[in-house]
């Protein structure tokens, strides 16, 4: 094994992540502007009514991309495993 597959499955690694957190931290993103535009409009500094409706997106964005991240996790693992013996000799 040298170093440039070293290199390329951490590449694949990477990119592997970031497409399973993309979904949830972009979702998050969005609600966490939307609510702070919200109490500055309104001058509402509650912790709670930032915190609640985050964990309400991140959960149905889990719901609702959640097969495709297990998919997603799932193949990367399936092609590791697979690669194994072309990468031993």
């Amino acid at each position: 094994m040298d170093s440039d597959s070293v290199i390329e499955i951490g590449r694949q690694a990477l990119e592997v992540t970031i497409l399973l957190a993309a979904p949830i931290l972009g979702a998050s993103l969005v609600i966490g502007l939307l609510i702070a535009m919200f109490q500055a409009a309104t001058q509402i500094n509650e912790m709670t009514l930032s915190f609640v409706p985050k964990l309400m997106v991140v959960a149905a964005v889990l719901m609702i991309a959640g097969p495709w991240m297990l998919r997603l996790i799932t193949d990367f693992t399936e092609r590791l495993v697979e690669n194994i013996p072309f990468m031993i000799g």
